[in-house]
Formats: C-alpha cells, structure tokens, sequence
C-alpha cells in the first residue's frame, strides 16, 4: 500500500495538493495502472480532508485521464495511453518527480519529429518582428555560453525555440510554444549543463531561418537533437 501524507492547509488549495500527490504515484508508478485506490473513505483520512475535497481531487485526476471512477466499482489507475501528456498541470507534476529523466527523454523524441520541420517552416513564413525577436534572443544566447551563464542560456534558448514555434503560421505549432514551457526549460536546463551549450548548432538554425532557407533550417535542427548533442538522449 502507497503511504500517504497529511495536507497542510497552506499554499495551493487542498484539492489540487491532493491531486498532485496521487499524480506523482501514478507517474512514478507506485500506484500501478489498474490498480484500485483505497476507498473514499480511506484516502480522507489518510490526507486528513473532507469528502468534498477528496471529490475534486479526483474529478481533476479525472480530467487529465489518470483515473477512471465508478459507482460501486471504485476508483482505478487508468492505462498510461489515457494520461494527458500536454496537459501544462501535468507536465508541472511531472517536474516533482525524483527520476524526470525517462519522460525527458521521451519529450527529446516528440521534439526530434515536429522541431526539425517547424524550423523548416519558419524560415518560410517569419515575419520581419519574428525574426527581429529571434535575432535578440539569439545574441543573448551567445553572451550566456561565453559567460557559461546557465540560467541566462535556458531563459533565452527557450525563447529561441518559442518564437520559432510561433513562426511557423501554423496554428497546431503553438501549443509547443506555450503549454510545453515548464518541461521545455527543464529540459534545456539539464541539457546544457556542463557546459555544452550547441552554439553552432543554434546558429546554423538561426542562419537558415534568418537567410529563408528551409532545408538549412532543418538539417540543422536535426543536427542540434542528434543523440550526441543531447546528455538525456542515453539516460532513461
């Protein structure tokens, strides 16, 4: 049986601490797909809360695909295929986990098959703004690897690939821009640390989508999310 805590009443409200405590055991898979949570009853007391709360805990767990309810069934762990990977309260749960290691790597995948080809599409559709944006976050990008300024490099990095995806002028695109932001900056962060940044790499991206050259842009990018740019590419 997974040990649960007490929730304080401080911070978020109760319900949400609630869900994001059951989430990190279903993520962390110490609660099983399949397996039966204890009852409602059960799980009050052992986070010392109401029904009602337990109740919209489990409606937001619900929500993100994580558990399926039924009268007199109970309540149950759903199949990973069901979980709502790109959903931004997910993918923040995600973050509190110990190992992140295995999803950032599966998130390295999902940017290898939509990244090279969104740069593609942004050195043929920027507009003048957007690359005046990508211009000035790409000199700063320079100034942090030269001053191995960690922090300043995955502030700006991400927005380097922000505007990208918001340049492509395709709508699906901005989800990457936006909902992925909080693993997207986790993820460069780890990737960057010691000390290889991909500078030339960046600027080969840059190069292309500045000069409107599709497949530089994109041979580049597929360059920059090779396995041996990348530390979590072998880490699962």
């Amino acid at each position: 049986m997974v040990a649960f805590s007490v929730i304080d009443g401080e911070g978020k409200k109760i319900h949400v601490q609630v869900a994001r405590k059951l989430a990190r055991d279903i993520l962390s898979s110490n609660l099983q797909e399949g397996e039966k949570l204890p009852s409602e009853l059960e799980l009050c007391q052992m986070f010392g809360i109401s029904r009602t709360a337990l109740r919209e805990s489990t409606k937001l767990l619900s929500a993100k695909g994580l558990i399926t309810s039924k009268p007199k069934v109970g309540t149950r762990v759903r199949q990973r295929r069901h979980w709502h990977f790109l959903d931004p309260q997910l993918l923040e749960w995600i973050q509190d986990l110990e190992d992140t290691k295995p999803f950032l790597a599966q998130f390295l995948g999902l940017r290898k098959a939509i990244e090279p080809e969104a740069c593609a599409l942004a050195a043929l559709n920027a507009t003048i703004e957007q690359r005046k944006e990508l211009s000035i976050a790409f000199q700063a990008m320079t100034k942090a690897a030269n001053r191995f300024d960690y922090p300043a490099w995955t502030t700006n990095d991400h927005l380097f690939h922000q505007v990208i995806f918001l340049s492509t002028g395709n709508q699906f695109y901005i989800p990457f821009a936006n909902i992925l932001t909080t693993i997207f900056r986790q993820f460069i962060d780890q990737s960057a640390e010691g000390g290889r940044f991909c500078i030339e790499e960046h600027r080969a991206i840059y190069d292309g989508i500045m000069s409107g050259n599709p497949r530089q842009a994109k041979l580049a990018s597929q360059r920059l999310l090779h396995d041996s740019n990348q530390r979590l590419a072998n880490q699962s």
